[in-house]
């Protein structure tokens, strides 16, 4: 993982734990959503994933497991996560108090041993992306499916983030068609409503207070230039938030 990566996914990802634990537990699911879609568009993989209460999902590359809590609110499903950084590990447990193992594309779950699966902004991040999509469908009941969102790139790219690997939608349709799945439902994250204007000022205080805290610590620095390229290539159309729903 490059240096830019590790600042984001570990060091910052701690850090918004401490930010949110400050600011009290209506902050917790804006901080943990950031970077992973709106409310909107997690609703909107949930009910085309088809869980019923208690099922077991799966959040693969989980962050600080924000969206995984969303689910467990919103669709009474059981988070199991899985995430390659510490710092996102511990995030998640002070955070939610959610089961999360510290993996990466090696998913440490027997087959077929989950209801669904969804993997939201991490494709683009992981080296052997063939690789961590079999994972996915492996640990996939049949008749189970898979939600992702996808940077997927329009073209060439006219600068690069460091680490990342966004996939072309035709390359993103063939990674999915050589692990055995098929795409049911896919969208724009840009066609859902955009987030409510409670949610983004709690996740506006996060940040505020994750710069007061940490404004001139190079690991912030670093991880903030990450997210402004990625954010200038989705305002420019360069990258486009996909939604894919698959299905084994």
């Amino acid at each position: 993982m490059t240096e830019e990566m590790k600042a984001e996914f570990d060091t910052v990802a701690s850090w918004t734990a401490d930010a949110a634990l400050a600011l009290g537990p209506d902050h917790f699911l804006a901080a943990g959503c950031r970077g992973s879609g709106s409310p909107g568009a997690l609703r909107w993989l949930l009910d085309r994933l088809d869980v019923a209460p208690g099922d077991l999902l799966l959040d693969a590359g989980a962050g600080v497991g924000g969206p995984a809590a969303f689910a467990a609110a919103e669709a009474g499903v059981r988070p199991l996560l899985s995430e390659p950084e510490a710092g996102a590990c511990r995030a998640a447990r002070r955070l939610f108090d959610l089961p999360v193992v510290q993996a990466a594309s090696a998913l440490p779950f027997a087959d077929a041993s989950v209801d669904a699966v969804w993997s939201l902004g991490v494709l683009c991040t992981v080296p052997d992306q063939p690789r961590f999509v079999a994972e996915l469908r492996r640990v996939l009941r049949p008749g189970g499916r898979l939600g992702l969102l996808v940077f997927v790139a329009t073209g060439a790219l006219p600068e690069q983030p460091a680490g990342n690997d966004f996939p072309t939608r035709p390359r993103l349709d063939h990674l999915l068609r050589e692990a055995g799945l098929t795409v049911h439902d896919s969208g724009s994250a840009a066609d859902f409503p955009a987030t409510p204007a409670g949610w983004q000022d709690r996740a506006d205080a996060v940040d505020a207070e994750l710069e007061r805290r940490h404004g001139d610590d190079e690991a912030w620095r670093t991880a903030e230039a990450q997210s402004a390229v990625i954010g200038r290539l989705l305002a420019a159309g360069d990258l486009v938030g996909t939604l894919v729903v698959a299905g084994r």
